[in-house]
């Protein structure tokens, strides 16, 4: 008996007959309606009576919203796996990760040959496989900044780019029924996917052997790989042979495959929609439930917790993985994974945690937090992983990531209230708001994350008009340090919702944000570039323009440096919005007059587009960029001895990256004691980036602090103990500490700008 742990999967194996295209079409989207997990359907190029399989694939994946399809399986000697894998990828990021491929080393020759397809012995086809699979990963591999080669006899890539990342880890489940390619699957496969049809008794078992030796030899654990299994059968008033008859014969005998032959997909070649009905709404429930039971009396480990041999050896001192609850370690990410490379990094840091965990919601986070409490490791908190500061991963640490968190959902038509995951992305938001023409001020980059922006500040394209991100919160949901799961409002937890706005990463863990949005219509967005020679002069003369300008016009500024070959520029980032409407082009045109007069403009466009297009959704990968050091000031006006100092800054060539983002207008109507975020009277935000710590930190202090007046801790790198006083003036300061002292009195959550509590500071 064989039983590999695998949560059970349920799909259906559709034939893409053409009498009438939209038949499977309409299975597929019954498959997902009758909720099982997956549609797939055979791929025969040479087949005329059948639609092309990845057209197929492209349209059902644009026709359902959950399940994931695949070919089943893709027939690789017709399809080149370099154009394969690009394929694959886009259409994973288009779907939002619901691709898998299903791949066949070829078959019915005379039929490959006829199209133009090579003809192979048996083993010149694992052969030709085998050099497929690393083309396709490599490809998928961005990670690697060298160029793809893969000097195959079958297939030959000779320096390659890669990309694009899949938006998931794309599983690779190969079609195998012959010992050299079972013993392929053990060693590089995700899945096994045979048809029981073409199969004799114990054939089952004598193929997880095969894979499973394969596998150990590779250093992999066997429950690596899922055992997938095609299956004919029709449901019966009496039985008369297997998945012949009633629906408790068809329950039992698949919870026996699952436990006795260790399947944990089943498949159905299902064309008929009662059958599919059925499937999905008595079959798969009740084997789940069975196969669930039996598991808890059999205390069997899921296959979501095991590892090879060398992912073990990869593990990192200080953190106790056995004891990691199994609802977390279903999806956790471990150094040995092949998801690593994707969760280990954020936006523009590298990071090399010991374990990044995924929970699904607030109960999850609880015991994420119980169980990271006992480790003797760095731990942090991910939201999306763009803060430039880089405190959203770490060394050998814990990285609890939130991205499972990414649900927009409206709760209130008549006052905007949306309630938000702390995992999505504000480009995600910005997308779902649009049909309203609705929006809600979130940075000056669609992959920023909710949860991070929410609760530190949000100087956006939309700022002066809306005010900060944190301004539009209304309510939250926070899991803190002791495991309480608390809704905070005005009238819930006050305290600690003055602290969520300003300071939240010091206070726990926000699972959703509730926020006001505003009505938006089309914006102008403009982009400028004007010679910066006189950089001081440029200076003065924007940020007077920008303080004097209508409260829609909010603009950033960005400045490059001289190079050997032209002198310094800037380029300036301008939104113009009005509430409840369009922007007016004439208002807007006049607005950004003002800005191109503040130095010799050299390029300029501008168009009328709603806000999503401006801050839009991005890829959710990162994949860092090495240690950036930054600092970060706030800044009353650009006076005169302000716009020289930035000049001087400039000059020096410590910062490789400057920006100034206007952070005035609807931010002053706030009360200054009224959220932690206490700085209300400044207009602009300054921020630079360096290749050294030291270097920036000299240039800075003797150049900008004379002229500073507060700190934006997002984008500051400088963990000196007098940032804190910059960024949180008393008596924000003394009042954050109490606060603290009652939420997370043993400072549990110190990744980022750490706070000490009231009670630990005076010990």
């Amino acid at each position: 008996m064989t039983d590999y742990g695998h949560e059970l999967q349920f799909g259906t194996f559709l034939t893409p007959a053409n009498a009438d295209p939209q038949v499977p079409v309409q299975l597929a989207r019954l498959t997902e309606r009758a909720g099982l997990d997956l549609a797939t359907f055979q791929d025969h190029p040479y087949q005329p009576a059948f639609l092309d399989t990845w057209t197929l694939l492209t349209w059902v994946a644009a026709a359902t919203e959950r399940i994931t399809v695949s070919g089943n399986v893709l027939n690789l000697p017709l399809r080149p796996p370099a154009v394969l894998a690009r394929s694959a990828a886009s259409l994973d990021l288009l779907s939002g990760g619901r691709f898998a491929m299903g791949l066949g080393a070829g078959g019915f020759w005379d039929a490959i040959e006829a199209m133009g397809g090579p003809r192979r012995s048996p083993g010149e086809a694992v052969e030709a496989l085998e050099e497929a699979l690393r083309v396709m990963r490599g490809i998928w591999d961005p990670h690697d900044r060298t160029p793809l080669r893969v000097p195959g006899d079958h297939y030959r890539v000779a320096g390659a780019k890669r990309g694009p990342e899949p938006a998931h880890d794309i599983p690779v489940w190969l079609g195998a029924y012959k010992p050299r390619m079972l013993r392929l699957i053990g060693r590089q496969a995700d899945g096994w996917l045979p048809s029981l049809g073409y199969m004799k008794d114990g054939d089952l078992a004598r193929g997880n052997a095969v894979i499973d030796e394969a596998a150990a030899e590779a250093g992999r654990d066997p429950a690596e790989i899922r055992r997938l299994l095609n299956l004919g059968g029709a449901i019966r008033p009496t039985s008369s042979g297997f998945l012949q008859g009633p629906v408790d014969q068809w329950i039992e005998e698949l919870t026996r495959l699952a436990l006795e032959d260790g399947i944990g997909t089943f498949i159905f070649m299902a064309d008929d929609p009662e059958l599919i009905e059925t499937l999905g709404g008595e079959i798969a429930p009740a084997v789940r439930e069975a196969v669930a039971a039996a598991r808890r009396a059999a205390g069997t480990t899921p296959a979501s917790a095991r590892r090879g041999t060398k992912a073990l050896a990869a593990r990192r001192d200080g953190i106790d993985y056995g004891s990691l609850p199994a609802d977390l370690a279903e999806r956790a990410v471990e150094p040995g994974d092949r998801e690593y490379e994707s969760v280990r990094h954020n936006y523009l840091r590298e990071g090399a945690p010991g374990i990044v965990l995924r929970p699904r919601g607030a109960g999850e986070i609880v015991s994420a937090l119980d169980w990271s409490r006992e480790q003797a490791v760095p731990f942090a908190v991910r939201s999306a992983g763009h803060g430039i500061s880089g405190r959203s991963t770490n060394d050998g640490g814990i990285v609890l990531d939130l991205g499972a968190l990414r649900s927009v959902e409206v709760v209130d038509e008549a006052t905007r209230r949306v309630r938000i995951g702390a995992g999505a992305t504000w480009g995600e938001v910005a997308e779902a708001l649009a049909p309203r023409r609705w929006a809600i001020t979130s940075g000056d980059y669609g992959g920023v994350g909710v949860g991070g922006l929410g609760t530190t500040g949000g100087i956006g394209f939309l700022g002066r008009l809306q005010g900060l991100t944190i301004d539009r919160v209304v309510a939250a949901e926070m899991v803190t340090a002791s495991g309480d799961v608390l809704r905070v409002s005005a009238d819930e937890h006050p305290d600690l919702f003055w602290a969520l706005r300003g300071a939240g990463g010091n206070m726990g863990v926000v699972t959703w944000l509730e926020v006001r949005a505003g009505e938006v219509g089309d914006v102008v967005f403009s982009q400028m570039t004007l010679d910066a020679t006189d950089t001081a002069g440029l200076l003065e003369k924007w940020g007077a323009a920008v303080e004097a300008a209508p409260r829609g016009l909010t603009s950033f500024l960005y400045l490059a440096a001289a190079r050997r070959d032209q002198g310094p520029l800037a380029q300036l980032m301008t939104m113009y919005a009005a509430e409840s409407a369009d922007a007016d082009p004439d208002a807007a045109i006049a607005a950004l007059e003002t800005l191109a007069d503040a130095g010799p403009l050299l390029a300029h466009q501008a168009q009328l587009l709603p806000y999503s297009a401006v801050v839009s959704r991005q890829s959710r990968h990162h994949s860092g960029g090495g240690t950036p050091a930054a600092r970060s000031g706030l800044l009353a006006h650009l006076d005169r001895d302000a716009s020289r100092a930035v000049e001087r800054l400039l000059a020096s060539g410590a910062s490789h990256f400057t920006a100034i983002r206007a952070t005035g207008g609807a931010v002053h109507d706030v009360d200054p004691d009224s959220t932690a975020y206490a700085h209300r009277h400044q207009n602009f935000a300054l921020s630079a980036l360096s290749s050294r710590q030291s270097t920036i930190n000299e240039v800075w202090d003797a150049e900008i602090r004379p002229v500073q007046d507060g700190s934006y801790l997002s984008f500051d790198t400088d963990t000196r103990p007098e940032r804190l006083l910059e960024a949180f003036p008393e008596p924000t300061l003394s009042r954050l500490r109490e606060v603290k002292a009652t939420y997370d009195p043993a400072n549990v959550f110190r990744s980022n700008f750490p706070i000490p509590p009231a009670e630990l500071l005076a010990a």
